[in-house]
């Protein structure tokens, strides 16, 4: 089984059912249920997994097309996700997950709760006033539901966006896979603001929601840089209107 997986090119989740493989086995020893864990004998048979770069476009003329096409894309809903995901660049399941009630207005943030997060630690995203009107623009349509970014299939609002919503639109602009994908707009967010040499790393880092080295203290510094990090958003969503603008 695991070797058909591995085959098609999925080493990193053969390696990871191996492990739940060995999981169950283990606790099938410890229950008396079976005597031996035959997934060890795997271990340095499968193929090393490597880790592939996410795509993305960090040339400032061609963030600037891409921006443009975004604009010019027909569907509202997934259009509005990519500018979004643009300005704040939190990771694509937020934004599919992102809800009304943790968006505060007047703070002019949005607060994610920890057991939506990645590394599981809350994490708060300033918003420039560029996120606020996409937030604006897109209220009257599915404000009255959960999801900020609703499923097209389920403007009730009890249903997120499609996982591959934001994949499919880029790859309808002519955006091939190896050149721009749904995560790349992290990547593309933190390359321009490391090379503005304005802002330093360790907001840089917080903002990108990355997992601090000393576990006790990232508990409790989620809120650190926070007011660097508003000025550094802002400037980043004005910085990416001056890309759109062709400045």
């Amino acid at each position: 089984m695991i070797r058909t997986i591995e085959a098609r090119g999925h080493t990193d989740l053969a390696h990871r059912i191996t492990q739940i493989c060995s999981q169950v086995f283990r606790y099938g020893i410890s229950t008396g249920r079976c005597t031996m864990d035959p997934s060890g004998g795997l271990r340095g048979a499968l193929q090393t997994h490597v880790a592939r770069h996410q795509a993305s476009i960090i040339d400032p003329q061609k963030i600037g097309q891409l921006l443009r096409d975004i604009e010019q894309y027909p569907g509202l809903i997934v259009r509005e996700a990519m500018l979004f995901q643009a300005y704040t660049f939190v990771r694509p399941g937020e934004v599919r997950h992102a809800e009304w009630s943790e968006i505060d207005a007047n703070k002019k943030e949005m607060r994610i709760a920890a057991e939506k997060m990645k590394m599981r630690r809350p994490h708060i995203v300033p918003l420039s006033s560029q996120s606020l009107a996409i937030l604006e623009r897109i209220k009257p349509k599915t404000g009255h539901g959960q999801y900020i970014f609703p499923s097209r299939n389920r403007l009730s609002g009890d249903a997120p966006m499609s996982e591959n919503a934001v994949t499919a639109a880029l790859r309808r602009m002519g955006y091939r896979s190896g050149e721009m994908t749904a995560h790349g707009f992290r990547s593309m967010a933190s390359t321009r603001l490391y090379e503005s040499g304005l802002w330093p790393g360790d907001a840089i880092e917080r903002q990108l929601a990355h997992v601090e080295g000393n576990a006790v203290k990232a508990a409790y510094n989620y809120a650190d840089h926070l007011q660097i990090r508003r000025d550094m958003m802002q400037w980043y969503a004005d910085y990416l209107d001056r890309l759109r603008e062709g400045k």
